[in-house]
């Protein structure tokens, strides 16, 4: 009896060192920065976290390397650099995705964060429009719209969403379920059941698409664009539930001789992933230890703000005339932190699904490998010592793989105003009620007629 409390005791501590080892947040220096929108010392904390052997983002987690540093890399105006960080990101998801059923396979057996990170869904999506502004921001509009017709065009990615969950890794999840019912071991039909993908339209990537049309001079597919944009607010109700912004009927309307300055506003920073646990029963098991157990799942929860941002305006002053500018508050068209939940949540029911069978295999094991110690020394405390050691050394090798990119934005706002062709000075201000949280610096904006006039803000807090 002492030997295996005292074994017990050795994988109980173990567990908690590791437990509370693992709550430290090793991207604190990059998140700081970010904070601050000091964008470039964020992309030299990377960096420096590239070096030695112990990486920020190691090998299998490369797709979150690129994403961050891409990311990153467009915030700081290093447009050039953040396409190539971004497309390497998009490709090595694309590769990801051609091996997913072998890896599928593989996952219910080995936890999914020793695996090579694939991405999730909605990083696949806007990857496309952040580097679409990148070509944009390079003067190179017919590339930008290559990336905004991977998403939207008939079988691109927002339409392949909706039928991914229903091939491969259901199959793989089936095959998986018949095996282990051929040994005899039960699964509990209670787990929780996926939901439809309600995301088939991008509000934010149609808007671009229509101010890259008319800039291009293709009035019609421009018109058509700004039909589908008001579609994505009718067919994705869960998303859009709030009121299409004027802005987006305004970008067509611009009078004879006047020129118009588009403005798109990114605030706060994207929900992140963080371990839940679930309690999970296996009454079928002989060992009582091995009987109870909790499931360790990646859930979203959202970064906390004490002051959460609620209103951007924007000021356009012309430093040749004298007075007051001119205001205008910009409005939101897409919420990217409900648009990563929602497509999270169609593979939730199979993460939940791959994790309670990979965890009933551990312990199917160990109840066998208990049972027959306690035969064998006919000691029904050393099945019970051999039961606890194994229970703790399995949920110790278990744990939620809480990997993603952490720096997309929360909130895409939109705005604009018709003026007169010529040189304006533009600063952005950050309210949460009636406090500033924020200022962007004002910049010089030379605007155009018949060009596209886009300006960017951000205040990822």
């Amino acid at each position: 009896m002492g030997v295996f409390k005292k074994t017990a005791f050795f994988f109980v501590l173990s567990l908690l060192v590791f437990s509370c080892a693992s709550r430290s947040n090793p991207f604190k220096e990059i998140d700081n920065a970010v904070n601050l929108n000091d964008f470039e010392r964020g992309i030299d904390a990377i960096r420096k976290g590239q070096e030695g052997i112990n990486k920020l983002y190691p090998e299998r987690n490369a797709i979150s390397l690129f994403l961050d540093k891409g990311l990153l890399e467009h915030y700081a105006g290093n447009f050039f650099e953040s396409s190539k960080d971004l497309e390497e990101a998009e490709r090595l998801i694309e590769e990801a995705y051609t091996r997913s059923i072998t890896a599928e396979i593989a996952s219910y057996i080995i936890n999914d964060k020793i695996r090579e990170y694939p991405g999730e869904d909605y990083e696949d999506i806007y990857i496309n429009i952040i580097n679409a502004l990148n070509y944009y921001q390079a003067n190179n509009i017919e590339e930008a719209m290559v990336e905004i017709r991977k998403i939207t065009i008939s079988s691109g990615k927002l339409d392949m969403l909706s039928r991914k969950y229903a091939t491969s890794s259901k199959s793989a999840g089936d095959w998986v379920v018949e095996q282990l019912k051929s040994l005899g071991l039960q699964i509990d039909p209670a787990l929780p059941q996926g939901t439809p993908v309600n995301f088939s339209n991008s509000a934010l990537a149609r808007y671009l698409s229509v101010l890259f049309y008319d800039s291009l001079g293709d009035a019609d597919n421009a018109r058509l664009e700004a039909e589908h944009l008001k579609a994505a607010f009718a067919d994705n109700k869960k998303i859009y539930n709030f009121p299409i912004p004027k802005a987006a009927s305004e970008i067509q309307n611009i009078p004879e001789g006047m020129a118009r300055l588009n403005v798109i506003g990114f605030s706060g920073l994207s929900p992140i992933k963080e371990e839940k646990l679930y309690p999970g029963f296996f009454p079928f098991f002989i060992n009582d230890p091995l009987r109870r157990i909790q499931f360790r799942l990646p859930v979203f929860v959202d970064r906390k703000s004490k002051n959460p941002i609620d209103r951007i305006e924007v000021t356009v002053n012309n430093p040749e005339r004298a007075g007051a500018g001119r205001r205008f508050n910009l409005e939101l068209i897409e919420n990217l932190g409900e648009v990563m939940r929602e497509t999270y949540n169609a593979r939730f029911s199979n993460l939940y699904l791959k994790t309670y069978i990979r965890t009933m295999t551990k312990y199917a094991a160990a109840d066998i490998a208990a049972t027959k110690i306690g035969k064998e020394s006919d000691s029904s405390l050393a099945a019970f010592g051999s039961a606890l050691a194994a229970k703790v050394t399995i949920d110790a090798s278990e744990g939620a793989d809480t990997r993603m990119s952490r720096y997309f934005p929360d909130k895409a706002y939109i705005g604009g105003i018709n003026l007169r062709p010529g040189t304006y000075t533009v600063t952005a201000t950050y309210y949460s009620g009636p406090i500033v949280i924020a200022e962007d610096n004002a910049r010089d904006i030379n605007v155009l007629v018949n060009k596209l006039n886009l300006i960017e803000t951000f205040c990822l807090r």
